[in-house]
């Protein structure tokens, strides 16, 4: 497992409490490098939508755990936020909350000419997702070719 991947786990086993007893829910955490600088960023969601000072008082929370564990070499910045309208589907519980719902999807490679598809998520297992199009074609994509899947958003 990279150091990255560790780190992350390590943080989602120690937010999990906090988030519990707050009712909250972990949407994801992510290790990564922008600039010079690392940031390990914890994603929560609640219904109706998390807050700035929902994800303060985890901050608040959560600083002391990870200044008296220090299990992350080096510097960095911790960060709680709100996963964001346009977040990506990258867990179980994400896919079934979206079945049914309009998803764009961007693949790393051109699948049928095109690298941006849209429609209604009918379908997911471990490795293909499947949609049907606006036009009503049902479109199967294997999840190692999905560069990024995410509920559509119409304004």
């Amino acid at each position: 497992m990279s150091r990255s991947k560790e780190y992350e786990r390590k943080t989602e086993e120690l937010l999990l409490p906090i988030l519990e007893k707050c009712h909250f829910e972990l949407v994801d955490v992510e290790y990564v490098k922008e600039g010079s600088t690392w940031f390990l960023r914890a994603y929560i969601d609640k219904e109706g939508g998390i807050t700035v000072n929902d994800c303060e008082d985890v901050a608040r929370e959560m600083n002391p755990i990870l200044d008296e564990l220090d299990y992350i070499d080096g510097s960095y910045t911790f960060e709680v936020s709100s996963p964001g309208l346009g977040r990506p589907l990258k867990k179980e519980k994400d896919y079934v909350r979206n079945l049914g719902k309009d998803v764009e999807i961007r693949t790393y490679r051109p699948i049928m000419h095109e690298k941006e598809f849209h429609g209604v998520l009918q379908a997911y297992d471990d490795s293909t997702v499947t949609i049907v199009t606006e036009d009503g074609v049902e479109v199967s994509f294997e999840k190692s070719d999905i560069a990024l899947i995410r509920q559509a958003l119409d304004f």
